[in-house]
């Protein structure tokens, strides 16, 4: 089989987080004071990458892998050499499979928890991989590539037969996946090209308080509201759901109200303790969010979660639950207060939007934006906020549709518990929390982020 060119190995092993930066570089280093050297020899000799990495960027990264057929496409693992080596030191039992796969699902997501990573990625054609901090890496060396039968075996033999029929009728499976003293895991399930690919994202059961997430003070008075919409937006696998259930239960805490929870799926579970509590699931208990907003309405809640806004119909219902007496939580995937209120609006048709700038204006409470970015110590991400806290400004603002001007305002407002995204960044910075690189790929003003890096 051939070899990589040297640019596209490096960058897609990068890509898989198989190397790091520095690694990188000293790999290009190396290139450059010889040129005819065997590039692929040096990651090995460093113990950077091993021969199943390598196979499997030659696969990816050829221009004939997406023609090859499936069966083509496995590896199969034929010597003793090449057989997987589970990691050591484990404190709980993992079964190899002859073909090289771990026996249960389960083991792979125990493994992954092990590791302390978020997600657990099983595909067709690829290493067990996990994503630790961030970054996206292979679970253990010389973890074979699965094939089609294998994650066949693993989709297969845990779900039920409704959602089988349900998979098969649509292509794709999203729910939560519980096991006693395993823990729960979001489960996205899809039919691809070669089979059948899963996605497992490790819930943490704790639901952690406000100030165990690092989230300021201000924010808790954010729950003392009887009304109105707070919003937690950000990227996938930005911590929204976490942020969101420590709101959600510090009312249940200290509140005695009825709490309705709309999810897709229901990630943590909240035991009633001053207040009620329904959750409901889409897809398992209703159709969908705009469908269980219709009928939360109906069963007198003080305090409505949804999971996401992501239509024209759940929007407006959550705008107008949050004006008629209820406490509303939401999330979007948007990066700022501003680009969040633009979502919002943008849903409408023209001739509506007036009056949701009107609505928005009044009901609004505050919004979250969060980002999670990789420490400088190695040991997970930390919590980048961008704050508003709704305020006449900022009314002023989203009536007149001057949302490009919030930035301002949140500069100003920093005594009511406003925060540029910059700002946090920054103190991250200067604290030696995160490297200014990373800082600078996130932040809005990268001029003022740039002089640190030629620093």
């Amino acid at each position: 089989m051939s070899s990589l060119l040297p640019e596209t190995l490096v960058a897609r092993a990068i890509e898989q987080g198989w190397l790091t930066s520095e690694q990188a570089a000293a790999a290009k280093a190396a290139l450059a004071n010889a040129p005819e050297a065997d590039l692929e020899g040096w990651l090995l000799d460093q113990g950077w990458l091993g021969k199943e990495h390598l196979e499997w960027l030659r696969r990816v990264a050829s221009p004939a892998a997406d023609a090859a057929p499936a069966s083509e496409a496995a590896v199969v693992v034929e010597t003793d050499a090449d057989v997987a080596r589970i990691p050591s030191g484990l404190d709980f039992e993992v079964h190899l499979e002859a073909d090289g796969a771990l026996a249960h699902l389960n083991e792979y997501l125990n493994l992954g928890q092990f590791y302390g990573a978020s997600d657990i990625h099983l595909g067709v054609n690829c290493p067990p991989m996990m994503r630790r901090h961030g970054c996206l890496q292979i679970m253990w060396p010389k973890a074979p590539l699965f094939t089609a039968a294998q994650t066949s075996r693993l989709m297969m033999g845990f779900t039920t037969e409704e959602q089988k029929a349900l998979l098969q009728e649509r292509g794709d499976l999203d729910f939560c996946y519980a096991v006693e003293g395993l823990g729960r895991f979001r489960t996205s399930v899809v039919r691809q090209r070669l089979g059948l690919d899963g996605v497992f994202r490790i819930i943490n059961t704790k639901i952690k308080t406000m100030e165990e997430l690092g989230l300021p003070e201000t924010l808790q008075a954010l729950t003392k509201f009887h009304n109105g919409l707070i919003l937690v937006t950000g990227a996938v696998g930005s911590g929204k759901s976490t942020t969101l259930a420590a709101f959600v239960e510090k009312v249940n805490i200290e509140r005695h109200d009825h709490i309705i929870t709309m999810e897709d799926p229901i990630e943590y579970v909240f035991e009633p303790k001053g207040c009620q509590i329904t959750q409901r699931e889409v897809h398992t208990h209703t159709k969908s969010f705009s469908t269980a907003l219709r009928a939360a309405l109906r069963e007198d809640p003080d305090v409505i979660m949804v999971g996401e806004m992501r239509d024209l119909e759940t929007i407006q219902l959550a705008i107008t639950a949050s004006e008629t007496g209820h406490l509303v939580f939401a999330t979007l995937h948007t990066s700022s207060a501003a680009r969040t209120l633009d979502r919002i609006l943008d849903v409408f048709p023209v001739e509506q939007q007036s009056q949701i700038r009107t609505m928005v204006a009044g009901s609004l409470r505050g919004i979250i934006s969060q980002q999670l970015v990789p420490r400088l110590d190695g040991q997970g991400r930390a919590l980048a906020l961008e704050v508003l806290i709704n305020n006449p400004a900022a009314q002023a603002l989203i009536r007149d549709g001057k949302t490009y001007m919030l930035p301002g305002v949140i500069q100003t407002g920093k005594k009511l518990g406003c925060k540029l995204m910059d700002d946090s960044l920054m103190e991250l910075v200067e604290e030696g929390v995160i490297a200014p690189q990373e800082a600078y790929d996130r932040a809005a003003d990268k001029l003022r982020f740039a002089k640190l890096i030629e620093e």
